[in-house]
């Protein structure tokens, strides 16, 4: 019990002495220190001082139709997986070796892309498919194959047909830059349901027929081999078709990888299409446009005569910054739309023999002059639409008389040895001689081998000029301008199959000086 008591004393006075003030004496100065019970945390107060973030920059994804330049819209939404076979990686150095090619192609496409990329998109089809005119066409509007494919997509005259584009003396909608865009879309759509939406099939198809595909699959299947299209036994042409698209499109989607520069397109239209409601002489409309006669035809390249057509195929392509001036210069005019020719109707002669004579349609004439039928008289003054371009034209094959050389076949003969005999080709006999693809020959049939044309105004009328080729240009573009064919130019040049042309390089030319000017 003392025990107790004393450990609770001892307690006691600990306690006592946790707590207590001591005086110190110093000479100088004499300070209270209070201390702590020695069991109380000491809290350190820190004055919080305020942290200012400097405003971080906000990062803003524009998105595809956001962006400034058209390939890149285009490369920002291709999904498809491109495979690094052989192929591909061939087509790719030979893109990334000839950057001119694609720079020559870049300027071409800068009227259409922004258009073509819309439709594309509108459909909801792969975007690598705006890029297929590169390898179609190389995006020239004026393209023409050996095979009679035409205009940016290439379009063969009976699969023009099939897909509404009307073709005729005045109009070919496989050049219609519109209206093949919409018609070649069209058949992609339906190949590719055709082939349960393989687009690598369908795009073969595009490009060879749908039949040689089937039948390309079916021959696979009965071997037990794949029947992707890398393992169809297809045409060269066909076979490098895809790879080419795809290896364009991969450069297109990784420049920096690449080390590759292509020109911006701005991505805004740049187009317009214009319904003038009349017919017009494409001289006149580019007058009323402001732009020259060269680029309004390169605009619209589906005119044939240098006007647009009779039967209401009068729309045009215009640039946009330059709609408004056309319908303003239209309207002061009075929609004088068509140079004219007057003409007194002579004895013998009628209405369709005139519009004959001056490249014109009867339709046309009867409009112009309020005729509701065809009947005219001697001594009647008509007011004839014609473009100047044809008029030329008429006169120059007026003067103009053709000598056809013929040929009588031999046994054993066929055309690919008769061709090399007269120093032509196939295709030109079969042009010639209105020969259908599979043509047989027959023992002492008459075949027309060339055509000699003579004048007696030729020397005094032509001229021969050695053209340097342009950035740009191409065969078509270069015959077009001159007045002369492709063929032509191939004739002269000795450049036999070749369809392509570098720039610099020197062509031989013979042109009709009273309606040229180089």
């Amino acid at each position: 019990m003392k025990f107790k008591i004393l450990l609770a004393s001892v307690l006691v006075i600990a306690g006592c002495q946790t707590t207590k003030e001591t005086t110190q004496v110093d000479t100088n100065q004499t300070k209270t220190v209070v201390e702590q019970p020695t069991n109380t945390p000491v809290v350190t107060v820190v004055p919080v001082v305020p942290v200012i973030k400097k405003p971080q920059p906000i990062t803003v994804k524009l998105t595809p139709q956001q962006q400034q330049d058209v390939w890149d819209r285009i490369a920002m939404q291709i999904t498809t997986k491109i495979p690094n076979n052989k192929r591909v990686q061939y087509y790719r150095n030979w893109y990334l070796k000839n950057p001119r090619n694609l720079e020559i192609i870049a300027q071409r496409a800068q009227p259409f892309l922004y258009y073509i990329t819309e439709q594309v998109e509108k459909r909801g089809m792969p975007l690598e498919l705006a890029l297929l005119p590169i390898v179609e066409s190389s995006f020239d509007p004026h393209a023409y194959s050996s095979m009679a494919a035409a205009g940016l997509w290439q379009i063969i005259p009976d699969t023009g047909r099939r897909f509404g584009l009307k073709q005729n003396s005045w109009y070919d909608g496989r050049r219609d830059v519109v209206k093949s865009t919409t018609a070649a879309l069209n058949l992609l759509e339906y190949l590719n349901k055709k082939f349960d939406g393989n687009w690598q099939q369908a795009l073969a198809a595009y490009n060879t027929g749908e039949g040689r595909v089937f039948s390309a699959i079916r021959k696979n299947k009965a071997a037990g081999k794949p029947t992707d299209y890398w393992a169809l036994d297809l045409p060269n042409e066909t076979s490098s078709y895809v790879p080419k698209l795809y290896a364009v499109a991969d450069i297109i989607m990784h420049p920096k990888k690449y080390g590759f520069h292509i020109e911006p397109i701005s991505n805004k239209p740049v187009i317009a299409v214009v319904k003038p409601g009349v017919q017009m002489d494409l001289t006149i409309a580019a007058e009323f446009a402001g732009i020259s006669t060269r680029e309004l035809k390169d605009l619209n390249p589906a005119y044939r005569r240098g006007v647009t057509a009779p039967n209401g195929l009068n729309h045009l392509l215009l640039p946009i910054n330059k709609v408004k001036r056309f319908r303003r210069e239209l309207a002061q005019n009075r929609n004088a739309s068509m140079i004219t020719h007057h003409h007194r109707v002579k004895s013998g002669e009628s209405l369709g023999l005139i519009a004959k004579r001056y490249h014109s349609s009867i339709k046309a004439i009867q409009k112009v002059n309020k005729l509701k039928t065809t009947n005219i008289r001697i001594g009647q003054s008509l007011t004839i639409p014609a473009s100047p371009i044809s008029l030329v034209n008429r006169q120059h094959r007026a003067a103009v008389h053709v000598e056809a050389q013929h040929y009588v076949v031999q046994s054993g003969d066929n055309l690919w040895d008769i061709a090399r005999k007269h120093k032509t080709s196939v295709v030109k006999l079969k042009q010639l001689n209105s020969l259908s693809k599979n043509a047989v020959l027959h023992q002492g049939q008459r075949l027309k081998v060339s055509t000699t044309a003579t004048s007696k105004k030729t020397a005094a009328n032509h001229k021969t000029i050695h053209y340097k080729v342009r950035n740009g240009d191409s065969l078509s573009v270069i015959a077009q301008r001159y007045d002369v064919s492709v063929a032509e130019i191939k004739k002269w040049n000795n450049l036999a199959n070749n369809k392509y042309i570098k720039q610099g390089q020197q062509l031989k030319l013979v042109i009709d000086r009273r309606k040229v000017q180089a």
